[in-house]
């Protein structure tokens, strides 16, 4: 237990919904209703995150990846199940679970809008009470992983949107918190922003041994930090392993690329059990010149995909 950081057991999450009526007679009627139903928006998951690790925390929109951070950072409370963060139950012990998480939630900025990036930082400092010499060993780690001069003495205001999600990065490994969690941290970013937060992260990782709880729909983000990934549906865990061991089945799959004679890039992803790749080629041939091609192993945005999809058992 000591060497975990997230225990989940079993955890469940119902919300109750009003049944509601239409028009306005509707309305009124309903003010008064008890016809409520229940929705599980999360179903008996269990997983566990040692201390250290960047695991990706994936799903598509309404799997139920929200509501489990949400329980996770303390926020709401299961309906049944237990669940500890850093050995501490989160929705019974908030304040001590906030002083040693961080979260960043998409573009929900936590720096203050009009002051200069230091100046969010020592308010920071002084609401997480870290003593001044960490505090500077921190601003100089962050010197050494990224360039923070240009926005340093900046106003939060002022700043790019990439320039806000870095500050906002920065701003979450501040206090040294043991887990932090990251929800789309690069959405919206170019692609030299996005490779700069990146390394961030896995630099800060690196250098303090901090859990990551990553939630992204960019696949580059989980190939560029994750080596496990844990896959929720529907509020069920679906999958929890590393990547090699997720893409092994779907090892009969292949993308193929052909350039054909307008110069255009025509791909296709293809199941080898179910149809040879020279058929498809010689096919297309018949159709269109076909100057070049290129076969790739399955990537894990098309392994996502199909299973999204319903194509894994």
């Amino acid at each position: 237990m000591d060497n975990q950081a997230l225990v989940m057991k079993n955890v469940c999450k119902d919300f109750k919904v009003l049944n509601r009526h239409e028009g306005l007679k509707g309305s009124i009627q309903d003010l008064f209703s008890r016809d409520y139903k229940t929705i599980s928006a999360v179903k008996d998951v269990s997983l566990e995150v040692s201390r250290g690790e960047i695991i990706g925390y994936l799903g598509p929109n309404g799997a139920g990846k929200s509501t489990t951070i949400k329980m996770m950072t303390g926020v709401l409370e299961p309906t049944s199940g237990e669940i500890l963060v850093n050995g501490k139950v989160p929705y019974k012990n908030r304040t001590e679970n906030c002083e040693n998480i961080g979260v960043v939630f998409g573009q929900r900025s936590q720096l203050w809008w009009s002051l200069p990036l230091v100046e969010s930082f020592k308010l920071l400092r002084d609401i997480y009470m870290v003593p001044k010499n960490e505090y500077n060993d921190m601003i100089e780690l962050y010197k050494s992983l990224v360039d923070i001069e240009p926005i340093i003495n900046k106003p939060v205001r002022q700043m790019s949107l990439g320039q806000r999600t870095l500050s906002d990065i920065l701003a979450a490994f501040l206090h040294n918190p043991a887990i932090v969690f990251l929800d789309e941290p690069t959405i919206g970013l170019d692609v030299s922003m996005k490779d700069k937060i990146r390394s961030l992260i896995k630099g800060l990782n690196k250098e303090k041994n901090t859990t990551v709880i990553l939630t992204t729909h960019d696949m580059g983000d989980v190939d560029a930090l994750c080596k496990r990934i844990v896959i929720i549906d529907k509020g069920t865990k679906i999958y929890d392993n590393d990547i090699e061991h997720l893409k092994s089945y779907f090892g009969s799959y292949r993308t193929l690329h052909m350039r054909l004679a307008d110069d255009t890039w025509e791909s296709m992803l293809i199941d080898e059990k179910e149809t040879d790749i020279m058929d498809v080629i010689m096919r297309k041939q018949k159709e269109t010149k076909i100057k070049d091609i290129r076969l790739e192993e399955i990537s894990t945005e098309e392994v996502i995909k199909k299973i999204y999809e319903g194509d894994a058992a």
